[in-house]
C-alpha cells in the first residue's frame, strides 16, 4: 500500500479528535490527499457501541470488546484500505490500542492482542498522553455526562496501560498532552515532518 496510516491514541480528554484534525489540515495544506476516521465507526456496529458507552444499554465488557473487533474489522475492509490503497494519508482517532488499554481493565490482555492481532499495524501511532483530573475537567467543560470508561480509577489504569504499549508497536510516540494545543501540535507535526 502507498499511503500512510497515522493513528491518535489516549484517554476521553486528551485532545485526539483536535490533534487528528489538526494534522489533516497541515498535511492537506502540503498538497497531502487526507481521510480523517475514527473508532467507533458510524455503522451498524459502532451505534450499538456507543448506546453501551453511554449506558443506554447494558452488555458486557467481553462483548464489547468483540464488536470493537467487528466494528475495526468492517473499518478497516470499507474505508481504511481503499483509502490507503490509493496512496492517500489515513489519520484515525483511535484504533487497536484503545481496545488493549480500555478492554484490559477486567479482560487478559493477551487475549485482547491475539483477537487484534490480524489487523494492519498503524506507521505512526502518537499517544497523548494527559492525566486523567485534567481530561476529566476538559470533558465537563464540553458536555454534562460522563460515559462507561470516564471514572478516575478506570482512567488511572488505562493511562498505564496506554503508557505500557509504547513498544508494542514500531513508531510509537508518547506526546505530553497537558499544555496548550498548539505547543503539543508542534511536537507531532516535527514527527511527522521527519517521518513523512
Amino acid at each position: 500500500m502507498n499511503g500512510k496510516f497515522i493513528v491518535f491514541e489516549g484517554l476521553d480528554g486528551s485532545g485526539l479528535s483536535t490533534q487528528s484534525l489538526l494534522l489533516k489540515e497541515y498535511l492537506s495544506k502540503r498538497g497531502k490527499n487526507v481521510i480523517l476516521t475514527k473508532e467507533q465507526t458510524d455503522n451498524f456496529i459502532g451505534g450499538i457501541i456507543k448506546s453501551s458507552l453511554k449506558k443506554h444499554i447494558k452488555i458486557s465488557n467481553l462483548t464489547l470488546q468483540f464488536m470493537f473487533v467487528a466494528d475495526r474489522s468492517h473499518h478497516l475492509e470499507a474505508e481504511i484500505e481503499p483509502a490507503l490503497e490509493e496512496g492517500r494519508v489515513v489519520i484515525s482517532d483511535r484504533y487497536i490500542f484503545s481496545t488493549l488499554a480500555f478492554g484490559s481493565l477486567d479482560i487478559d490482555i493477551d487475549f485482547l492482542k491475539i483477537i487484534n492481532s490480524k489487523f494492519k499495524i498503524p506507521d505512526l501511532t502518537f499517544i497523548i498522553d494527559c492525566p486523567p483530573e485534567v481530561c476529566l475537567k476538559r470533558i465537563s467543560e464540553e458536555r454534562f455526562h460522563l460515559e462507561f470508561f470516564e471514572e478516575k480509577y478506570k482512567m488511572d489504569k488505562i493511562r498505564e496501560k496506554y503508557l505500557s504499549l509504547k513498544k508494542y508497536f514500531p513508531n510509537v510516540y508518547v506526546i505530553n498532552g497537558d499544555r496548550s494545543k498548539k505547543e503539543v501540535f508542534e511536537d507531532i507535526r516535527k514527527i511527522v515532518d521527519n517521518i513523512l
